[in-house]
């Protein structure tokens, strides 16, 4: 199989998430040329303001993440004792926090129905795998942006290849949670958790990119590759065939084999020489037929490991990151968007040569990208606009909306960063 197009954009619907650096975005609306004269160094102040704001609230948000997640953590030792009410809530305030962070970085949980689908095709990897389910008690997926590509698969042993469009996710999060202690009966299911150095209860999240639709089965932990039944008919026809002639060799010499071995072992009278010659004859062909058989199983275990190289490679060099690492990705993801979006609306609302309509700016702003950057997104303007009310840098005329001019919303940003740290004097905010 061959990548040999790739098309960004080209899905039905557009997606929420700029992808795009803050700090491409920010030059650009620089080199966009509409500030006033000598403004630029105050409007890379108010960005580096907003940065800052967001990432110190993000920061608290990161701490509830790390401290729910901590009994959840797959490193935590197995010995330690947690009290299952603090489990409970622990869990509950978990999935609520991570799923407000991933809102916020434009994540959007992958449907059952999607899921279903995704295990029914296999265009990319061509292999069948048993998900052990039984040892999930939640399993969510997550995806943000998305594209489709054109791959070239190849068919009838490679002597025949057709392309196929893919639908790809380009950020994908997986949260798995094993059972608990408590809701674990098999003795197998237990063996097999401490073989893995799963603890019971624990909660996986793995940060993804660039992972086919068709591959979301191959990203669950534990997955078995297991032989399709063309393998098994083609891996095990031609064995048939071939180990019928020994049988038929083999079983008329089998009875002259046991009353040989039987004479020698002084249990019947004696033994001829054609008799002798039969037996040796029946050794070989045991000894040919164990031979085949064992060859047929390596050829087995070969194309099985083969498999299973191919979903390795396919999940090891597209994995960003993984359980508490996943959690600083996933916030400082969702930091970075909302610096973004508030940049965005900002600057074209203070560069608006009269007060916008929500519409109005949604429609600047996306055909900005759109050729700025040849980026088709769709502007999360509510959002946006509710991120400048609530600092305050917000004005409303009706159905028209402005922002503070730039001095005065420095001034509203210099006193909100200052008020949370009110003993003292604040530190200054970090680049943005």
């Amino acid at each position: 199989m061959t990548a040999v197009e790739s098309q960004a954009g080209g899905a039905s619907e557009r997606d929420r998430f700029i992808p795009l650096r803050k700090f491409d975005i920010l030059d650009a609306l620089i080199e966009h040329g509409r500030l006033p004269e000598g403004a630029t160094d105050r409007f890379r102040l108010l960005a580096r303001l907003l940065g800052a704001i967001y990432h110190y609230e993000y920061f608290d948000r990161l701490e509830t993440l790390r401290n729910d997640y901590y009994y959840f953590n797959p490193d935590l030792p197995h010995d330690m004792p947690v009290d299952p009410q603090v489990l409970t809530h622990a869990h509950d305030e978990l999935v609520e926090t991570l799923l407000g962070v991933l809102q916020k970085a434009d994540f959007v949980e992958v449907m059952p129905e999607d899921l279903a689908r995704s295990h029914q095709e296999r265009h990319v990897l061509k292999v069948e795998i048993a998900i052990p389910a039984e040892d999930y008690r939640e399993v969510r997926f997550f995806h943000r942006g998305h594209h489709r590509e054109t791959v070239e698969i190849g068919e009838w042993f490679g002597l025949r290849k057709r392309k196929v469009e893919i639908d790809v996710y380009d950020h994908l999060v997986l949260m798995v949670m094993i059972k608990p202690a408590s809701e674990i009966k098999s003795k197998r299911l237990k063996r097999h958790l401490a073989k893995s150095r799963l603890r019971p209860g624990t909660i996986l999240i793995k940060y993804f990119r660039d992972i086919a639709r068709s591959d979301l089965n191959m990203l669950f932990p534990n997955v078995r590759v297991v032989m399709s039944l063309f393998d098994k008919l083609f891996l095990g026809l031609p064995g048939i065939a071939g180990g019928i002639p020994i049988l038929l060799k083999l079983l008329p010499t089998v009875s002259v084999l046991f009353l040989v071995i039987a004479a020698y072992l002084g249990f019947s009278g004696t033994v001829h020489e054609d008799d002798t010659k039969q037996a040796l004859a029946a050794v070989s062909a045991l000894v040919a037929l164990g031979g085949y058989l064992m060859r047929q199983w390596l050829k087995y275990q070969r194309q099985s490991l083969k498999y299973q190289k191919e979903v390795s490679d396919n999940v090891y060099f597209r994995n960003i990151n993984n359980n508490a690492g996943a959690l600083d990705t996933i916030v400082g993801s969702a930091e970075e968007q909302e610096c973004k979006e508030a940049f965005l609306a900002y600057y074209f609302l203070a560069t608006a040569p009269a007060p916008l309509t929500q519409s109005a700016l949604e429609s600047h702003v996306e055909d900005w990208l759109k050729d700025t950057f040849r980026v088709e997104a769709e502007f999360e303007v509510g959002e946006a606009l509710a991120k400048l009310e609530g600092l305050k840098l917000l004005r409303r005329e009706g159905d028209k909306i402005a922002v503070l001019p730039l001095d005065e919303a420095l001034e509203v940003l210099d006193r909100t960063w200052a008020g949370f740290f009110p003993v003292g004097t604040a530190p200054a905010p970090s680049s943005s």
